[in-house]
Formats: C-alpha cells, sequence, structure tokens
C-alpha cells in the first residue's frame, strides 16, 4: 500500500474480528446477546426510575442518565459490527466512521463525567447528610447532567474535526470493529502530532480529572464511614455507594487494562479484542450490579413485572 495524499478517500474496511469464517456466526451471535441484554437491562432501569415515584432522587437521576448514556455508547460500534459480520462486508464510509468516532467519544466521556458526578453525590449524601437536599436541589443536578454533556460534546467536536485536517492513503484497513480514534490517526498519511498531543491531553486532563475527583470523594466517605460508632451504621452507609463503586472499579479498570495492554503487546487484534470489556461488556453488566445491589430497584422492577402481568392475560 503506497501512501497518497487522497485527502477524499470515500471508505475504510473495518477488520476488527475478521479472521476465521467459521467462527463468524459463533461473534455474531455472542454479540447480539450482549448487545440485547445491555438495551434491554438498562431500559428496565430508565421504566424502574421513571415509573416509581421514590426513585425520583439525585442518585437514581443519575442512574438513569447513566444508563440512557450505557444504550447509546454500545450502539455506536456493535450494530455496525453486526452488520458487517452478517452481510461480510466490512466497509464503512469516510462520513459513517468519522460520525461513529464523534458519538463514540461523546458517550465515552459522558459515561466518564457522569460517574464522577454519581460519586459526588455518595459524598454529599454521606459526608454531609443534613444538608443534602440543600445541595443536590433539582436544577443542580440538571446544572451538572448539562454540564457534562457540554464538555463532552466540545470535546468530541474537537477531537473528530481535527481528523478531517489529516489526509489517508488509499484502501485503508482499520484493524479494529469500530473506528477507534487512535486507530484511525495511525493511520494517516499526513502529520499527526497535533491530533496526537490534543488526543493524550483530552484524555489526561478529563479522565484524569473525573478519577481524581471520584478517588477524592471515596477518600471522605471512608473517612466518614470510619468514624461512624455502630457497624450496622457503617453498613447501611457503605450500602448505599457500593454499586457505585462496583460500575467504577469495573470501568476504569478495564479502560485502562485496555490500553496497557495494547502498549504491552502492540497487537491490534488483542486491543480489539480488550476493547470489547468497556465497549459491550461493561454497559451489560451495569444494570445487573444495581439491580442485584439496590433493593429499591428492585421493589421498582417487581412492581413493574406485577403490573404487567394483569395487562398480559
Amino acid at each position: 500500500m503506497k501512501p497518497g495524499n487522497d485527502t477524499h478517500i470515500s471508505e475504510f474496511f473495518l477488520l476488527g474480528f475478521s479472521e476465521g469464517l467459521e467462527l463468524q456466526p459463533l461473534i455474531f451471535g455472542l454479540f447480539l446477546s450482549m448487545y440485547l441484554i445491555t438495551v434491554f437491562g438498562n431500559l428496565l432501569i430508565l421504566l424502574a426510575v421513571s415509573s416509581d415515584s421514590h426513585l425520583h432522587t439525585p442518585m437514581y437521576f443519575f442512574l438513569a442518565n447513566l444508563s440512557f448514556v450505557d444504550i447509546c455508547f454500545t450502539s455506536t460500534s456493535v450494530p455496525k459490527m453486526l452488520v458487517n459480520i452478517q452481510t461480510q462486508n466490512k466497509v464503512i464510509t469516510y462520513a459513517g466512521c468519522i460520525t461513529q468516532m464523534y458519538f463514540f467519544l461523546l458517550f465515552a466521556g459522558l459515561d466518564n463525567f457522569l460517574l464522577s458526578v454519581m460519586a459526588y453525590d455518595r459524598f454529599v449524601a454521606i459526608c454531609h447528610p443534613l444538608h443534602y437536599t440543600i445541595i443536590m436541589k433539582p436544577i443542580f443536578c440538571g446544572l451538572l447532567v448539562l454540564v457534562s454533556w457540554m464538555v463532552s460534546t466540545l470535546n468530541s467536536l474537537l477531537q473528530t474535526l481535527m481528523m478531517l485536517w489529516l489526509s489517508f492513503c488509499t484502501e485503508v484497513e482499520i484493524p479494529h470493529f469500530f473506528c477507534e480514534i487512535n486507530q484511525v490517526v495511525q493511520l494517516a498519511c499526513s502529520d499527526t502530532f497535533l491530533n496526537d498531543m490534543v488526543m493524550h491531553f483530552a484524555a489526561g486532563l478529563l479522565g484524569g480529572a473525573s478519577l481524581a475527583g471520584i478517588l477524592y470523594s471515596y477518600s471522605k466517605i471512608v473517612s466518614s464511614i470510619r468514624g461512624i460508632s455502630s457497624a450496622q451504621g457503617k453498613y447501611k452507609a457503605f450500602s448505599t455507594c457500593a454499586s457505585h463503586l462496583s460500575v467504577v472499579s469495573l470501568f476504569y479498570c478495564t479502560v485502562l487494562g485496555v490500553y496497557l495492554s495494547s502498549a504491552a503487546t502492540q497487537s491490534s487484534r488483542s486491543s480489539a479484542t480488550a476493547s470489547v470489556m468497556y465497549t459491550v461488556v461493561t454497559p451489560m453488566l451495569n444494570p445487573f450490579i444495581y439491580s442485584l445491589r439496590n433493593k429499591d430497584i428492585k421493589r421498582a422492577l417487581k412492581r413493574i413485572v406485577v403490573c404487567r402481568l394483569p395487562t398480559a392475560f
């Protein structure tokens, strides 16, 4: 493949999980199942929160937003992958690749920000319980979500617009199952120094700031819980943030694992396999973590099932 200065390239080829035709039906079935479980599970969380007035609190407001973002996050990559496997056509248009990249960055950023906002909510609830209703007013909660959308939108817009400046070689092949920005930048024929700088700066600043906020919130939460005298009080305080802590650990551990493994092996196939963890597996497990560990969610889901059963017969 000879490098060119073709800025009008019309399509890319997504080669992720394309090896072995005999495995394609198995991969298709596996990803379709995970995608349907992700959408159905997160829709149940949205339905439970919206239908139960007892769940109209800041914590569940943020959880509902996280469930919506998880559905969108998975939907940016998995449906296109399923279509490609089913049709045996690995092509994605240039415009489709840039669009997929934009929405992937948008919802990945929102996942990151919402987890930090939820950590702040737990910090206020446990460390300042008497001022919780004063601080976490509906307007303030809405503002936190709005700011998360704005910052994530600006970040994804900036990085995708910078992709338009790059020129690509002909017959570009992306060794991934979606247009992952780092993989696409590496295939450019023009200078990518500025793109690399912005990409790493945004990941360090936005991801690092959110993670630092989460760590600070939980350090204060742990200090407050240790100050509670009774064991029952400690358990009750910890149980209110156990689900969120599990989701945070799962999200950041998988993301860090992906980038550490890709940096260590330099294998595109292993990087694509590892990316499945935070693009598909994590959004799929989030509803299970919150529903299994949360009595309020389980109660709301039971009410939905009980109310639907009489109408079904």
